[in-house]
């Protein structure tokens, strides 16, 4: 019998927080899942918060299909590319409504309350945004937040942790471990 590998549609959107993308990707691919990167506005090259440039798999318009979870990377003007995009907010409150992972770090978690999904939820985001959270959700200082079908993070020294939550529900504690220790990460 196969099963198919869980599916993960990582949003890029130009300013975003070039670490948060790829070592969101990186550690969901060590994991097997399939990993579709979609540039919010078009499949060219997007310029990062930190001038590094990422080639998206992918326009956003283009991705067809469900993903068992949706990752918003940070950075202040990729989160804000994602809260005034119509077609991320159609994606996200079609992810909520079907009870599928939504997964937002950094400054992301302001496209949540832009978008209105997961309102009254537990969450946690970069300092930067906390007052944007905390009027939308219950806002908390953990490095990573779990709140049902919605995972938070904080920034980018949070983000192997955020992406190893991810692979641990996707595809459990013993893939989880597996993909975590030849990475070396410090305790």
């Amino acid at each position: 019998m196969t099963t198919t590998p869980p599916r993960a549609l990582v949003l890029l959107a130009e300013g975003a927080e070039e670490m948060e993308a790829t070592i969101s990707v990186d550690v969901l691919r060590r994991a097997s899942v399939e990993v579709v990167l979609a540039g919010v506005d078009g499949a060219s090259p997007v310029r990062c918060s930190r001038g590094v440039r990422i080639v998206p798999d992918v326009a956003l318009a283009e991705v067809t299909g469900s993903f068992d979870v949706i990752v918003l990377p940070g950075g202040k003007g990729g989160a804000e590319r994602l809260a005034a995009s119509p077609a991320v907010g159609a994606l996200l409150r079609a992810q909520a409504e079907a009870g599928r992972l939504v997964a937002a770090i950094c400054a992301a978690p302001i496209a949540l309350a832009a978008h209105g999904v997961f309102a009254g939820r537990r969450m946690t985001c970069h300092p930067s945004v906390r007052e944007v959270v905390a009027r939308h959700g219950k806002h908390e200082t953990e490095p990573v937040v779990i709140d049902g079908s919605l995972v938070t993070s904080q920034g980018p020294g949070t983000t192997f942790l955020f992406a190893l939550t991810l692979v641990e529900m996707l595809s459990g504690v013993t893939t989880r471990d597996e993909v975590r220790a030849p990475m070396m990460l410090i305790s």
